[in-house]
Formats: C-alpha cells, sequence, structure tokens
C-alpha cells in the first residue's frame, strides 16, 4: 500500500504546498502552515449512511432520479390528473420577528447561519425557535446539538424559559460529526441545531478544532446532509472583532441564509438583521428584547429609538427610515461646539463618519453654516446603524439646529436624500414612512418637492383626517424656515 503523501496546508486560507513554508505566498499569513494528510475515518457513522437512510423517502415522494431531476415536471401524473404545483416549503417558528428575517420562516431544506457575539442570546433564540417550531408543527422531531454545553446545562437554560420538550426536542452534546451523523441516523430529526460551527470537527481532516479546514469541511458536510436528506439546519458562528463570523469568510457561500444577532453592551435589546437570504429579502429586521424569561418580541421598533420627550430640544431630528419593508422612526442627535484643535473633529455613532463629513460639507456651503472651525459630533439614538440615505436631510436639520441653537418644531419628521449641490431628493415608499409617522403621532411631515404628484395627492386624501402636514421643500436652504425662534 502507497504511504499517503504528506503535504502542507494553511490555516489561514487553505493554501497547500508540498514543503513547509514560513509565510504563506497566497495570504502573507506568517506561521500559517502545518502537516496536512488526508486521512479516511475507519469508524462512526458517515454522511453517506444518513443520506442513504433519507434517500429513499425523498425520492418516492418527488420521483427523483439518483442524479437529475427535470425542471418542469409533466403536466400530467400517470392517472391523467393535472400534477400539483411544487412550492417553497416552510416551517413556522413561531416567532413572527425571526419569521420575518427568514422571508417565511425555515425552509425545510435550508442551511441558515447565525452569526453575533459571545453571551448575545444566539443559544436563548434558537432554543425559543425550536418551541415555536414544535407548537406550530405537532410530530416534528427537533435536534438540538451543542458542542460547548453540556446535556444538563442545555436542559438547565431551557426550564428556565419555560421550554418543555414534550418528545419533540432533542439534546445531544457532542463535538465529533460523525458521532453526530450517527445520532441524526437514529433520530430522524426534520430539523437540527448545531452550536456553534467552531467546536465541532470531523476526521477527514487532520487539524485543530475551529481551524480554518475543519470550519469549512463541516460546513460542507452539514449542507450536503442538508439539501440531500431534507433536513432544515441552523448552525451558529462566533463574530470575530472584526465583525465578522469567526473563521473563512468563504463558509458564508455555502449556507442559504446569513443572519446576524446584534446588540450593544448594557442595552436589554437585541437586532437580528439578514446578511444573505436565497429564499426572501437581504434587508429585513427583527426587533427583540432580553428580558428574565427570554428574548421577547418587539412589536413597535420605533418606541425604542425614540426618546418620550414633551418638548423640542436643539439638536434632534427625527428621521423615517425602512429595514426592509419595516418603518422605522429614529431620533437623531447632533452636538456642534467650538473647537480648540487645529482640524475639529468629525466623531459619528450608528453612521458613517464620511457621510456626517459630506453633509457638513453641504450645509457650510449652501447654508453658509460655519462649521470649518467647530467640532460636530452626531448620534443615533438607540444604537441603530443607519445605511439609507433617506436620513440626510433628518441629519442635516439636527446639525443646523445644534450650530444655531434652535428648536426644530415638536411632531416633526423627515424624508429625503441630499444631493452635493444643495437639492432635497425623494426616496423610495415615502407613503409607508408617513403612515408610520402619522401613527406615531407626529404632525409634520417634510418631504422633497420632488415626490410624485400623484403620491402626493394620496397622501394629502388620507392624512387629512388625521391632520397631518406635509411640508414640501426642494433646497437645503429651505429648512430654516422650519425653526422656531
Amino acid at each position: 500500500m502507497a504511504k499517503p503523501k504528506t503535504q502542507y496546508k494553511c490555516q489561514n486560507c487553505d493554501y497547500v504546498i508540498a514543503k513547509w513554508l514560513g509565510k504563506c505566498p497566497s495570504c502573507d499569513e506568517w506561521n500559517s502552515f502545518i502537516e496536512d494528510t488526508p486521512v479516511a475515518p475507519t469508524d462512526g457513522t458517515t454522511l453517506a449512511d444518513v443520506r442513504e437512510q433519507f434517500k429513499s423517502s425523498r425520492n418516492q415522494s418527488e420521483n427523483l432520479s439518483d442524479g437529475w431531476v427535470e425542471l418542469t415536471p409533466p403536466t400530467t401524473q400517470e392517472d391523467g390528473s393535472p400534477t400539483p404545483q411544487k412550492t417553497l416549503s416552510r416551517y413556522s417558528t413561531g416567532i413572527s420577528e425571526l419569521n420575518r428575517v427568514l422571508g417565511g420562516g425555515l425552509v425545510t431544506d435550508g442551511f441558515t447561519l447565525l452569526g453575533g457575539d459571545p453571551g448575545i442570546g444566539k443559544s436563548t433564540l434558537l432554543l425559543q425557535m425550536a418551541k415555536g417550531v414544535c407548537d406550530q408543527n405537532p410530530g416534528i422531531k427537533v435536534f438540538y446539538v451543542s458542542g460547548e454545553e453540556s446535556i444538563d446545562q442545555i436542559r438547565g437554560r431551557a426550564h428556565r424559559l419555560g421550554i418543555q420538550g414534550h418528545g419533540q426536542i432533542f439534546l445531544g452534546a457532542e463535538t465529533q460529526l460523525e458521532k453526530v451523523f450517527a445520532s441524526i441516523q437514529q433520530l430522524a430529526p426534520q430539523i437540527i441545531v448545531m452550536d456553534s460551527l467552531q467546536t465541532f470537527s470531523t476526521a477527514y481532516v487532520q487539524s485543530a478544532q475551529g481551524s480554518v479546514s475543519q470550519v469549512r469541511e463541516v460546513t460542507a458536510r452539514l449542507m450536503t446532509l442538508a439539501k440531500t436528506a431534507g433536513i432544515a439546519i441552523c448552525l451558529v458562528g462566533h463574530v470575530t472583532k472584526e465583525g465578522n463570523i469567526a473563521g473563512p469568510k468563504t463558509v458564508e457561500h455555502m449556507v442559504d441564509t446569513v443572519l446576524y444577532f446584534e446588540g450593544e453592551g448594557g442595552q436589554s435589546y437585541r437586532l437580528l438583521r439578514t446578511v444573505k437570504n436565497r429564499f426572501g429579502s437581504t434587508h429585513e429586521l427583527g426587533v427583540f428584547e432580553m428580558v428574565g424569561e427570554g428574548l421577547k418580541e418587539v412589536t413597535n421598533p420605533s418606541s425604542l429609538f425614540l426618546s418620550e420627550r414633551t418638548e423640542s430640544i436643539a439638536g434632534t431630528s427625527i428621521a423615517a427610515l425602512l429595514e426592509g419593508t419595516r418603518p422605522l422612526l429614529v431620533e437623531l442627535q447632533a452636538l456642534v461646539t467650538p473647537s480648540g484643535l487645529a482640524v475639529p473633529r468629525r466623531t459619528s455613532v450608528g453612521i458613517d463618519s464620511a457621510r456626517i463629513s459630506l453633509i457638513a460639507a453641504i450645509l457650510e456651503k449652501h447654508m453658509k453654516l460655519p462649521l470649518a472651525e467647530q467640532d460636530l459630533f452626531f448620534n443615533v439614538a438607540g444604537g441603530l446603524k443607519l445605511n439609507e440615505p433617506a436620513s440626510d436631510l433628518a441629519a442635516a436639520a439636527a446639525i443646523w439646529s445644534s450650530s444655531q441653537d434652535k428648536k426644530l418644531p415638536l411632531g416633526s419628521v423627515f424624508i429625503g436624500e441630499l444631493g452635493l449641490t444643495g437639492e432635497v431628493r425623494r426616496v423610495s415608499q415615502s407613503d409607508s414612512r408617513v403612515e408610520e409617522a402619522a401613527r406615531q403621532g407626529f404632525k409634520t411631515i417634510v418631504l422633497p418637492k420632488s415626490t410624485p404628484k400623484a403620491l402626493l395627492e394620496r397622501l394629502n386624501r388620507d392624512q387629512q383626517a388625521k391632520k397631518i402636514d406635509l411640508f414640501l421643500i426642494s433646497r437645503i436652504e429651505e429648512l430654516k424656515s422650519l425653526f422656531s425662534a
């Protein structure tokens, strides 16, 4: 028998070379090469064993061949009846915010990757999801596998959250992927939760647990399992200091859906964002609040980002934004003070600092605002991170208000994008933004004059009964007329 050929693999980028090198020629990482000899496992349940168990049932139900299937199925079946159209099958999670982010629920053979900082509540969310799935789908089996906690620890946390299995939720504490496959073969679950990616390893790769090679190989095998066995898999991934899921970025291209669970230190709320979703929108936002009983859905997210003050304060404004299909009202805060530095500071939290510098330049050019010798500090209340240009007008109003120490009218909302020439540009879905502002009790809506006339007429008709004023402006200079003395 020939001796296995020894090779060296970079643990950062998986570059393979015949001899060891101190520096990887592909990614320039030092001391990243380790000896790697491909070896097939001699014991344990393999992926092929699990796939074979599920193969017969899937082939009978879907009339599949071994390696191919026709794109457009025949219009009639053998008995002459019309062939039913195949639709995307989903499991409702019982959590409306999670269903929103996923695009309607867990796809039956989908592969979902959930990332987030340690202690943010990823395991709590997935345990509550397991309970919700079982409540909404009687008879379904959920297999929760943890490589970080013992079964007693998982069971204890589930009981604190008031979660009972009722013969539908099963727990496992294992780090070897082949042993997990053996449990899957016995249980035949419809949903699997793997917590977390960096703790699992496979005998097919001889490298350290959590290394790039192990992470990529484990992900590839789980992806194959999801697609061939028709199992919905939820995989937890840790987040690095840079905010990315630990391990190679290429792991994200293997999965169907990538979610990020976010939260600020000291804050009780959590934000669930979609980064990638093959079965739905990638701009949806789910909002939760961490309480003693676990994660609680927030049905009115705008209340998290709005203060309850009864009078206007200089330097604050309200922006109407869209996160996916959900309109949100967010408070923006600006502080403009004289600077004693040669180069004034531009500090922003929750919005790109380059965007704030651009807005400041527009105000200085077109409104003659003396910001060249002043420090500018900007903050998005509540810790939300803004990417939408529809917040430009509200940000400009807050900066002008703080610089001139003048108050904006109480109950006003700003919707619009700014151009470098000072014009106020229209944004998409203005009607839903206005409706959210009206629902929250705001009476003055500042809109671009370029908003389509048909939309303005409809808004005027709809808002007359609610006594809401639509204030239209075409250039940033017209903001001055809104300020009270």
